[in-house]
């Protein structure tokens, strides 16, 4: 009887704590925009309880408030525009969701694990004097967190008692929140001054007609193995056919691999086929650090992941083992690569790939 008792008392004590609960969730956008990783974070956001607000601040971002406000599970949106956020500063950005915390009295702040984030909320953190959780990849309870260490060999469940909890959350952990569907209400909030420590000046951005690389449903990563940036154009050959082929292009090459990469396997998606890279080739000079994959790069969870002549490095298992197909294609049998792969292709890549290529023209 007692223990019934409690158990419903436990039940009313945590919904009770969870009505009190309400979550700040700071927009990243380019003021035309919503970048999708926020998305995730309004996912992770509804999994802690209480009413989720988020925060837009910008120069000219009233298209990204109201496609904020569509979102699912979003109740309201704060709105501030003001010149001394052109370039989203931490300095400036800063002060504004400390006044924003202090008026609506959030219990949690929380944006997405990517350069903005991560340069950001440590800033809000370090203002709050409370310890942030950064990088987390699942929430247990309001104040209960799962994150990553050890390069992702280990997972560290952490307790914060801190009376503001300041979180980052992993993108490819969390579903992206609908963007249909939300009725959120908008408010403008008061712009904070500028800071005057830093000023935006400019940035120079790579052009590509390809979609940002966490956002594709199929991978294909190349490393050291290719020897030159100029061979990665073999990767950039294969992506293309395979984005003109679709799903369509995977199933020939279940066929033409029918005893080694693909065997048994089903594949059908819909979205882009992108190149990425492992550091050492990054650092070799091959690609742009913008489609590094790993620890200190972009962390992707796509359907399929197609790693080419990439040896295995703890480092880049770190950006793409959620990934929920793993191809390996290496020569070298004993590469590390291969352990976590689910289908490995022992093989000169310079002999496969335009093999699989030329397969998709048939």
């Amino acid at each position: 009887m007692n223990r019934a008792l409690n158990k419903t008392s436990l039940r009313q004590l945590t919904g009770l704590i969870q009505r009190f609960q309400s979550t700040l969730v700071v927009a990243e956008h380019n003021n035309e925009k919503l970048t999708p990783i926020t998305l995730n974070a309004i996912t992770a956001a509804s999994k802690l309880g209480g009413e989720v607000s988020c925060l837009v601040a910008g120069t000219d971002c009233a298209k990204v408030a109201e496609e904020i406000s569509k979102v699912q599970g979003v109740k309201k949106v704060l709105v501030a525009q003001h010149e001394s956020y052109k370039g989203s500063l931490p300095e400036d950005l800063t002060p504004l969701i400390l006044a924003t915390q202090k008026q609506f009295n959030y219990t949690h702040i929380c944006a997405g694990a990517s350069a903005f984030g991560k340069n950001l909320l440590p800033r809000v953190a370090a203002k709050l004097d409370v310890a942030p959780v950064s990088d987390i990849i699942e929430i247990k309870s309001p104040d209960t967190f799962v994150r990553t260490i050890y390069a992702g060999n280990a997972l560290s469940t952490v307790k914060c008692n801190e009376p503001v909890k300041v979180i980052t959350v992993r993108g490819t952990s969390f579903e992206a929140a609908a963007v249909e569907g939300g009725s959120a209400s908008s408010e403008d909030v008061a712009a904070t001054a500028s800071a005057g420590v830093s000023e935006w000046l400019e940035q120079s951005l790579t052009k590509s007609d390809r979609p940002e690389l966490t956002s594709a449903k199929v991978v294909v990563s190349g490393g050291r193995g290719l020897k030159s940036g100029d061979n990665f154009k073999l990767l950039y050959d294969l992506a293309d056919k395979l984005n003109a082929a679709g799903w369509a292009g995977l199933s020939i090459l279940v066929r033409y691999y029918p005893n080694t990469l693909f065997h048994q396997t089903e594949f059908k998606f819909v979205g882009f086929f992108l190149v990425g890279a492992s550091r050492a080739a990054v650092d070799a000079g091959y690609v742009p650090n913008d489609m590094q994959v790993g620890q200190t790069g972009k962390i992707v969870a796509p359907e399929l992941y197609i790693a080419v002549g990439i040896s295995g490095a703890i480092q880049h298992l770190a950006g793409m083992k959620d990934s929920k197909t793993i191809v390996a294609i290496n020569k070298d049998p004993e590469a590390p690569i291969f352990q976590v792969a689910d289908y490995g292709l022992v093989a000169d890549l310079f002999k496969a790939v335009p093999e699989m290529t030329e397969a998709l023209d048939k």
